[in-house]
Formats: structure tokens, C-alpha cells, sequence
């Protein structure tokens, strides 16, 4: 084989090679979008958690907590506290990951969330993700706080018909702290958040930590939903637990049809510009409600 004869070989070989490689949907030329798996969204919530350390919003929350239970700050991790309070403000009753209260009479578990969230084709910030029952999205809450690495995040029924869950802390030189994170308003007020002592969860003898699987870390999550849920992270995750708690309010108002999106929008403005000289990060959660409450779908 002459020269000339072997540089045609080659070069043709290379060709073919080049669109093998784009064609093939598992080499790194043809890699499209990236997987939604539950994993991933994990992997995300902790990239997302690790910013938000430094939002004004976490941080006082923090204080406000320490001091509330007179805990040491340096006594207890503040990356798991980050975790704790990002996904209780994103899956409780009209959190920003649009979760509904509703009556279901499911088993204490998250498994009817996620068969619902398997079935979404489109979101609106002015609609549930998905409907359940207090015990429900206390599970929910829990299997994902476990799955993020946070461990001792169990249940507590503070009535026979009522479920909240409860983070139970160890802080270095002190006493076990149990701290109720009430994922629904039920039995609460307008006042009561994360850490109320409304409920005194000494009542029950033992908080077992929630360990279920209730899906797997290969469970594909719809594109648009799982987009909604980092957006959402990165719209109000960093506000105060007071503006997080105006804007649950309205977000449930909407959803329960109590007032339009359009008066819960112009609500938020109102408080926004309440805030005077307050933290940006509140300001920016005021405003990013308003616009998502204007969103034409």
C-alpha cells in the first residue's frame, strides 16, 4: 500500500471515528442535559447550601436559634443547620417548593409525593407541586434531611391526629436538644416557624430517627420540576425566617384561592418597600414572589 493510499485509510478512519463520537449518546461529545436524579438534586442542594452560609437570612436565623435554646454557636454544626432549615422552608405547606396541606389519609410516609411529582409536565409558582397529609410531608422532610447527611431528624405526634417532625441535637458539652420543625401551620399560628415551642416534644419518650427509603437515588425527577426546585432555592433560601413566613402565607392564600395572584403579588411589594433599608436578601424575596405570582402560563 503506497503512501497516498494509507493517508486516505487514515483520514477516513478518523471521520468515521468523529462521527461515531457525535452520534453516541454515551460519549462526552453527544452528553446533552444532565440527569435529575435524586442524587443529583442532593448533590445540588449541598453545592447551594454551602452558598447560602453566608446569606443574611441563615445567619440570623442561626443567632436567633442558638439563643432561643441557649445553645453554644460552636457547639453544633452550622452546615447541618443550613441543611435543617433549607429544606424545611422548601417542603413545608406552601413552602417555595409549592407544597399543599391536604387531607389524604396516606401512611407516614413521602412515597404518594413522589409518585405525584413523577407525573408533572409543567410547573407554575402559583401552583402545589404536589398535595399531603402533615405526617407525609414530615416524612418527606426527614428522608431528605437524612439523605443530605443530617442524621437524628425523626417524627412526633403531638396529637394522635397531628404529625410534625423533630431534629434532635447533641451539642458538645451540653444536654440532647429537640427541636420540632412543624411542616404544616396545623394547631400553630402565624408566629409559630421552625424551632416553635408550641408543641413540647418530651411528650413522646423517644424520637426514632426516620431511616426509611421512601425513593431511591436513581428516581428521575421531570426536568421542569427539578429546575423549579433549584430556582426556587436560589430565589428565597437566603431571607429572613419573618419574610419567609409573610411569603408562605401569601403563596398558601394563592393556593387556597383566598386572594389572586395578582393581590398576593402587589402584597409583597407592599412589604418590600416596608423593609426600608432592611436585607437585600429579603428585598429580593419580596420581589422575586412578586414576579413569580405575575407569570403568565
Amino acid at each position: 500500500m503506497n503512501w497516498r493510499l494509507r493517508l486516505r485509510v487514515f483520514l477516513a478512519v478518523v471521520v468515521l471515528a468523529g462521527m461515531s463520537a457525535a452520534v453516541d449518546p454515551k460519549s462526552k461529545q453527544g452528553t446533552s442535559t444532565p440527569e435529575t436524579t435524586l442524587a443529583r438534586l442532593i448533590e445540588q442542594l449541598h453545592h447551594r447550601a454551602k452558598k447560602l452560609e453566608n446569606s443574611s437570612g441563615m445567619r440570623s436565623s442561626f443567632e436567633s436559634f442558638t439563643s432561643a435554646y441557649k445553645i453554644s454557636p460552636h457547639s453544633i454544626s452550622y452546615s447541618d443547620f443550613v441543611i435543617v432549615r433549607l429544606l424545611y422552608e422548601a417542603t413545608r405547606d406552601a413552602g417555595f417548593w409549592n407544597m399543599h396541606w391536604t387531607i389524604t389519609n396516606m401512611p407516614p410516609n413521602s412515597d404518594q409525593v413522589w409518585r405525584q411529582w413523577k407525573t408533572v409536565q409543567s410547573v407554575s409558582p402559583q401552583a402545589p407541586t404536589a398535595s399531603a397529609e402533615c405526617d407525609e410531608l414530615s416524612a418527606l422532610y426527614a428522608f431528605l434531611v437524612e439523605r443530605a447527611g443530617v442524621r437524628t431528624v425523626g417524627l412526633f405526634w403531638p396529637y394522635p391526629n397531628h404529625t410534625v417532625a423533630v431534629w434532635v441535637l447533641h451539642p458538645a458539652g451540653g444536654g440532647e436538644v429537640r427541636v420540632v420543625v412543624p411542616t404544616s401551620q396545623v394547631f400553630l399560628t402565624v408566629n409559630d416557624s421552625f424551632a416553635t415551642k408550641k408543641f413540647n416534644p418530651w411528650h413522646q419518650k423517644t424520637i426514632y430517627e426516620y431511616r426509611r427509603h421512601d425513593a431511591p437515588d436513581t428516581f428521575e425527577l421531570p426536568r421542569p420540576l427539578f429546575d423549579f426546585f433549584l430556582q426556587q432555592i436560589d430565589k428565597y433560601a437566603g431571607a429572613s425566617d419573618s419574610t419567609l413566613q409573610q411569603i408562605r402565607y401569601l403563596r398558601e392564600g394563592v393556593f387556597l384561592k383566598d386572594w389572586s395572584a395578582e393581590t398576593a403579588a402587589l402584597n409583597s411589594l407592599v412589604r418590600k418597600k416596608s423593609l426600608e433599608s432592611g436585607p437585600a436578601d429579603d428585598a429580593a424575596a419580596f420581589q422575586n414572589f412578586a414576579n413569580d405570582m405575575r407569570v403568565q402560563h
